[in-house]
């Protein structure tokens, strides 16, 4: 999934950043799936469905806390594609944990690196 590229630069590049953390990277891919997939799901694909998608994702991750921007792309990818529920599951749910725990094994062989900063 392209937007795990965009999340890549962001825990192996920035790690330090406040939006590479475990909770941004997988809570902000999961927000953002599910609400496009109730999007998708309510209101069907759409230039205007899209849109509504991406703004909600971006609400709920700041309401929430997770804001992680790779995960607009996350909903795009949902309503472009017309994901079935299961995208929640794979490739969003699993692929952010691989990220995760990835980037901790990287980031922490280096003394000047430890990651993450927080987990929650």
């Amino acid at each position: 999934m392209a937007p795990f590229g965009a999340t890549s630069v962001l825990i192996f590049g920035v790690p330090d950043s406040p939006l590479a953390q475990p909770r941004n990277v997988i809570g902000g891919n999961l927000v953002a799936a599910l609400v496009s997939l109730i999007v998708l799901h309510l209101f069907g694909s759409s230039p205007w469905t899209m849109g509504m998608a991406v703004a909600t994702a971006i609400g709920m991750m700041q309401l929430t806390g997770t804001v992680h921007p790779p995960s607009g792309a996350v909903a795009l990818v949902v309503m472009m594609t017309k994901a079935p529920w299961q995208f929640l599951l794979t490739p969003a749910l699993e692929g952010s944990i691989i990220l995760v725990l990835c980037a901790v094994v990287f980031n922490n062989l280096a003394q000047e690196r430890t990651y993450p900063k927080h987990w929650l």
